[in-house]
C-alpha cells in the first residue's frame, strides 16, 4: 500500500468517528442525547442547533464517500490483470465426485412376516 492511500484511510476513519458522534447529539424523537447541552441549545436556538447538526452529518457523508472513492483509485490496477477462472475451473473439476459406471448391486431388504392372527 502507497502512503497516499494510508492517509485516506486515517481521514475516513476519523470522518466515521466523527458522524458518530454528530447523529448521536442529534435530538430525535424521544429528545436525544442533545438534550443533555442545554447550553448550546439556549445560545443557537433549538431549531438551528438541529439544522447544524443535520448539515454537519450530510457534510462527514459526502466526505466519507468522495474519499473512498478516491482511495479506490489509488490502489492502482497491479491486482487487475489476474485471470483466475483456470484456477476456478481446476478448483471445481476436483470437487466434484466420482460417479460410479455402473449401478451399484445392492441385495432386496428382508420382508418382515408378520403372525396373522387367529379369530
Amino acid at each position: 500500500m502507497n502512503a497516499v492511500f494510508t492517509i485516506l484511510t486515517i481521514l475516513i476513519v476519523l470522518a466515521s468517528i466523527l458522524l458518530i458522534i454528530v447523529v448521536l447529539l442529534q435530538s430525535g424523537k424521544g429528545e436525544g442525547m442533545a438534550s443533555n447541552f442545554v447550553a448550546g441549545n439556549q445560545t443557537f436556538g433549538v431549531r438551528q442547533t438541529a439544522d447544524i447538526l443535520e448539515k454537519v452529518t450530510w457534510g462527514l457523508v459526502a466526505f466519507i464517500l468522495a474519499l473512498s472513492i478516491i482511495s479506490s483509485f489509488t490502489l492502482g490496477t497491479s491486482g487487475a490483470d489476474i485471470d483466475v477462472t483456470e484456477q476456478i475451473e481446476a478448483a471445481a473439476e476436483d470437487q466434484q465426485p466420482a460417479f460410479p459406471a455402473e449401478p451399484i448391486e445392492q441385495a432386496a431388504p428382508a420382508q418382515e412376516t408378520f403372525p396373522v392372527p387367529e379369530d
